[in-house]
């Protein structure tokens, strides 16, 4: 039986190829993009998949905007990922930054993704395996230590300490919340020199979703499943 699955930031990288997969394979997707030029982008790449493709447009710093389009998203959704992201402004050293773009890096890494759970969370009633898994890295680890990347770093320290929290409270939901590190992939942010290729990553991003289940909650992994040092 197939599954609804819901993308955020579905036009490029990681959620475009999450986006082409999980279609390819019959599923339901519904992914959410910021405007038409990025609806354009989607639709462009998935060709014989678009049956399978519904989209929604808001900005992920629009809480309002995003509540409005969930209303109309049908249910069950069954996985939902949030996926959309940025990387940093440069400089940003905790010596040397731009603070108010700073500022929108965390409205955007950290506040995004919970915006975008609050908005999609009454449509997983009836979902007989609910996850959720909010798209962070390896640099949301305090063991790794950075100063050339603390901004986009601390966006995902604190999304990290989200998604503990926002798994204890989905718990007796029985809804399933990790923090997911896909790799460094080879994408726009992850640059040319990334070892993994997108595909490899959203494969195993795909099959670690698959396999979670309520006991896995409140774990920070990777693309492969495999836990990660807070």
């Amino acid at each position: 039986m197939s599954e609804h699955w819901v993308v955020s930031g579905g036009n490029r990288g990681i959620g475009l190829e999450l986006v082409r997969q999980l279609a390819a394979r019959g599923e339901r997707v519904t992914a959410t993009l910021r405007n038409e030029a990025a609806r354009d982008v989607l639709l462009a790449s998935i060709a014989a998949q678009h049956a399978q493709v519904e989209t929604r447009l808001f900005d992920i710093r629009d809480g309002a905007a995003m509540l409005s389009a969930a209303n109309t998203v049908s249910g069950p959704i069954d996985a939902l990922v949030a996926n959309a992201g940025v990387s940093e402004p440069s400089p940003q050293t905790p010596l040397e930054m731009d603070f108010e773009k700073a500022l929108d890096v965390f409205s955007i890494n950290t506040l995004g993704p919970l915006r975008l759970v609050r908005a999609f969370l009454p449509q997983f009633a009836g979902a007989a395996n609910p996850r959720i898994a909010l798209v962070s890295s390896r640099l949301g680890s305090t063991a790794d230590v950075r100063p050339t990347a603390a901004v986009y770093a601390a966006s995902k320290i604190a999304l990290n300490k989200f998604a503990q929290c926002l798994a204890e409270e989905l718990k007796p939901k029985g809804i399933t919340v990790v923090a997911l590190h896909p790799g460094w992939v080879r994408t726009d942010m992850g640059g040319p020199n990334a070892p993994l290729s997108v595909q490899e990553s959203v494969s195993g991003i795909i099959a670690t979703l698959d396999a979670l289940t309520l006991a896995d909650s409140g774990g920070f992994i990777d693309y492969r499943g495999e836990r990660l040092p807070w």
